[in-house]
């Protein structure tokens, strides 16, 4: 399938067959899905159905497959089946040429010839067709043309346009294939087969086999054939090929991997956490099929108008062919010859494919980079987005708290820290896992030993360190063991203002320093918010957390902050937001609080890292985590609504003057085909522009 002239074609003729209630034609991905009742619809007979059209088929082992079928091998041009049309065309439009010049008697006989068998699979094609329910196709019109041109004596004509036309279909399907190539490269990621490890040996599995809780070997170079976790080992791996990141990430046990990316440095053993049909690769795939199938809002109008469009033009066509003659006069061959030019000029193959066309190469880019957008509806509504409300934690900032300052008090910082680091350790308490991992950044190796180590709830820890009673807790606790001087209750009150956690660390009785802690921007939010306002872009915060911190890191980021909202709150507020003057509005977030106000949004974005039911709720998913991935939703969905715009104008505008110029006899037949296939074409070329769109 080339254009959405072909998805018509199907669908008309699927429809036909009994039991169906739904199809999908997806022409990027060239799938068709029918649905209806099992006990009637019989596959072989849909198969039958399609086949006539002139396509061939492969039947889907199963609609759940763990892997997408494999693209077919690349053939030349000169092997398919337009290829092969266009060669016998062009041959025997040669031939006519030569033995019109050699022997002059034989007249317009070799051309006849010439038209008759390279229109021979077109008319068939457009009987088809016409069978199945669709009359108005392009095949018809130029059946219909070719044949008039032979009845009015232009058969050197004729034998032109059916070549012109063979040519333009073959360009089509060069222009389209490129578009599918961007699937099947996501599809050829993952690697076919996997290193098993099994009671200490190891063999060679197919990857689509892997289950979770196996375990893999991924050597050096060797691309990770499954979703895990690193369970043995540390090494580079090179997420490029799914997030689109440059840089390799450093990974050690604990940490995931996903299918499709590069182990650069060192052996890994890896525990397989997805199963093959649900891994990255294979989610990317199916959000890029199903994005396809969602037609964008101007898509819609587009089919709608070529389906009135195309009788009101063969009904126009005729009133040309027949109104002169009969009420001036004309002579009827001069007439009948425009309309049949008119009726070429008029096949809407250029206009239906300008919004297809760019959105599957918008999608195919975004998908790229790591922007899974879930439908051309949704990438045309991104780039209409006048309002995005972001959620707090986990997406503007990156969801773990950090160690941001550490003052001493009686003790060096040094010694406050290694202190704090010994009492947290053992503790998976989130503010335990930042001062841990602040001692480990400042080359604290080697904790000293606690005795008599305690957790009071809600208050902190205490224990001995080498003799010294120690107290690690907030700063109201803290004051019941010993009075906390003007000089601190000031900086802790200057931490708690800019949204820090603070914990004061107590020797005995005196303050040996103050660790604060803050959940902190992400490394891009303030250059993604940035871009985003630079795209005439308002942003605000929706937040479950307290309005100090809300109002700090807010502050820090250049936005407004709504705080201690419940999700009913932010799923009103996004409403509320939507339906105002500042709409449309959309939603960023990465929680299961969050999917309320996704699902409430004009357009849900979803963090990568977030929960599934963020995920499923959104209607596009960040794989990469960046606030910066928002601002380049956005510029891509308007470069492709621009796109779109230069493809509706190119494909009217050159229908207009070349319907002028047939009806006013400047140009001719093979005029009109060249003009309808070249826009076909150029139309095509120009949304394939998309793939190359730069980001920064």
């Amino acid at each position: 399938m080339d254009c959405p002239s072909c998805a018509l074609k199907i669908e008309a003729a699927i429809r036909r067959l009994p039991g169906v209630e739904h199809i999908d034609v997806n022409v990027t991905g060239g799938s068709v899905s029918i649905f209806g009742a099992d006990d009637v619809i019989s596959a072989d007979h849909a198969i039958k159905a399609i086949e006539r059209l002139g396509f061939s088929v492969r039947r889907k082992a199963s609609a759940n497959a763990a892997r997408p079928a494999e693209p077919r091998p690349h053939r030349p041009w000169w092997k398919t089946s337009k290829g092969r049309i266009v060669l016998t065309a062009g041959g025997l439009l040669a031939i006519a040429f030569v033995l019109g010049m050699l022997f002059p008697s034989l007249n317009r006989w070799p051309f006849v010839l010439a038209t008759l068998v390279g229109l021979l699979p077109i008319a068939r094609t457009a009987f088809a067709a016409a069978r199945s329910g669709s009359f108005f196709t392009i095949e018809m019109l130029m059946t219909i043309a070719a044949v008039g041109a032979l009845a009015i004596d232009a058969a050197e004509e004729a034998a032109v346009v059916v070549f012109l036309f063979a040519v333009g279909e073959l360009l089509e399907g060069v222009a389209a294939s490129k578009a599918r190539k961007s699937i099947g490269a996501l599809s050829a990621l993952t690697p076919k087969t996997a290193l098993l490890l099994e009671g200490g040996a190891q063999r060679e599995v197919l990857a689509e086999s892997l289950t979770p809780g196996q375990m893999v070997l991924v050597r050096p170079g060797d691309r990770i054939p499954c979703d895990g976790e690193v369970a043995e080992g540390a090494s580079e791996v090179n997420e490029a090929p799914v997030t689109g990141e440059s840089v390799p990430k450093d990974k050690s046990p604990g940490e995931p991997v996903f299918a499709g990316t590069v182990n650069l440095s060192a052996v890994l053993k890896v525990t397989v956490t997805k199963a093959a049909a649900d891994n990255t690769i294979a989610r990317i795939i199916r959000l890029v099929e199903e994005a396809q199938e969602s037609k964008a809002t101007v898509q819609r109008f587009i089919d709608r108008f070529a389906r009135i469009y195309m009788p009101v033009m063969v009904g126009i066509a005729a009133l040309v062919a027949v109104t002169p003659p009969l009420v001036a006069g004309e002579p009827w061959g001069t007439w009948i010859y425009r309309a049949l030019a008119l009726l070429l000029i008029a096949c809407p193959c250029a206009l239906v494919i300008s919004t297809p066309a760019a959105i599957a190469a918008g999608l195919s880019t975004g998908a790229r980079r790591g922007l899974l957008i879930k439908g051309g509806a949704v990438l045309e509504a991104i780039g209409k987005l006048r309002t995005i409300a972001f959620d707090k934690t986990g997406t503007l900032t990156s969801g773990t708290p950090k160690v941001t300052d550490v003052q001493s008090v009686a003790a060096s910082e040094s010694q406050t820290l290694k202190w704090a680091a010994a009492l947290e350790a053992g503790s998976n308490h989130p503010i335990a896992t930042a001062v841990l991992a602040h001692a480990r950044r400042a080359g604290i190796a080697a904790l000293p030993v606690v005795q008599d180590a305690k957790a009071i709830a809600g208050h902190g820890l205490t224990g001995r360190i080498d003799g010294r009673d120690l107290f690690l807790g907030n700063p109201r606790s803290a004051e019941t063991r010993t009075a906390l001087s003007d000089d601190i209750h000031t900086a802790i009150q200057k931490f708690e203002d800019a949204g820090k956690t603070t914990i004061v660390l107590v020797d005995g009785n005196a303050v040996a320093g103050i660790i604060a802690v803050r959940d902190e921007p992400r490394e891009d939010a303030r250059s993604g918010l940035a871009r985003l306002a630079g795209l005439g872009i308002r942003c605000v915060m929706l937040t479950g957390d307290n309005k100090r911190t809300a109002r700090a890191v807010a502050a820090d980021l250049g936005i407004e902050a709504h705080a201690e909202l419940l999700p009913d709150d932010k799923a009103r507020i996004v409403r509320e937001l939507d339906s105002s003057a500042q709409g449309p509005a959309g939603k960023v977030g990465d929680g299961i609080n969050d999917a309320p106000a996704l699902a409430a949004a004009r357009v849900g974005i979803a963090m990568g890292s977030g929960t599934d039911v963020a995920i499923e709720a959104a209607d596009v998913a960040l794989l990469k985590n960046r606030v910066m991935g928002v601002a380049e939703l956005v510029a891509l969905s308007r470069a492709t609504l621009a796109n779109i715009r230069a493809n509706v104008i190119l494909a009217l505008g050159s229908k207009g003057v070349f319907l002028a110029t047939t009806v006013f006899g400047i140009t001719g037949m093979w005029i009109a085909v060249m003009a309808d296939t070249g826009a076909t074409v150029l139309v095509t070329l120009n949304a394939l522009r998309l793939m190359r769109f730069r980001f920064n």
